[in-house]
């Protein structure tokens, strides 16, 4: 039982870790297909995965509507969007599960008029969240921060038509700014990102790091 739970899982992810580092730096046809296949077994994973944080998701707002917790008719209306879209997506405008999809329905309308919209005002009500936090981080209290300060309103104002009437070197001075040092900085970032996914990916190889096993 200990082996089935602890070892079988650190030997599958040892084996399949080497593979997939192996199958990036040699060039061979056997490699490739090697490579198309895992690719499909991912996605068949991927979709395992799916199916496990659905079920994960529902039960969690199950339980918060059986409690009746704060807020719990918003768990109401995903479990209520949920079955309508299930059912809907299933019918699939009278084709079955496994034909097709269709190009319009009733499907494709909620995600139109009811996802995207949705999508938009989250978004929309983000720009507000943002701006409050840019309000309360650009406080020039320190020196960088007064840099950070000046660059961000000469970026704001250079992008808007007004900066333009301003001086007409401040679009050129903003896009400058993001596309010289920004991007340096956005370099940086990415490498320091790509480092640490090669650390961690190392650490979960060689049984390192365990955490996705459970219980440690």
């Amino acid at each position: 039982m200990v082996f089935l739970k602890r070892q079988l899982p650190l030997m599958i992810a040892f084996i399949f870790g080497i593979i997939g580092i192996v199958i990036g730096y040699v060039p061979h046809q056997s490699f490739e297909n090697m490579y198309t296949e895992l690719v499909g077994w991912d996605r068949l994973l991927a979709a395992f995965a799916l199916l496990l944080g659905m079920y994960s998701l529902l039960r969690m707002h199950y339980k918060r509507i059986e409690r009746k917790d704060k807020g719990f008719g918003f768990s109401i209306v995903l479990w209520v969007g949920f079955l309508v879209t299930f059912i809907i997506g299933m019918y699939n405008e009278g084709n079955g599960l496994f034909a097709p999809r269709t190009s319009h329905g009733m499907l494709n309308w909620i995600y139109d008029y009811i996802f995207k919209p949705a999508g938009a005002t989250m978004f929309s009500v983000l720009a507000f969240f943002i701006a409050s936090a840019a309000y309360r981080t650009f406080r020039a209290r320190t020196t960088t921060a007064a840099l950070l300060l000046v660059a961000a309103l000469i970026v704001m104002v250079g992008q808007v038509p007004v900066g333009d009437i301003i001086s007409p070197r401040l679009p050129e001075l903003s896009t400058w700014l993001m596309e010289i040092p920004n991007a340096a900085v956005k370099r940086g970032i990415f490498l320091g990102v790509a480092l640490g996914v090669v650390a961690t990916s190392l650490r979960i190889i060689f049984g390192v790091e365990r955490a996705y096993l459970g219980g440690e």
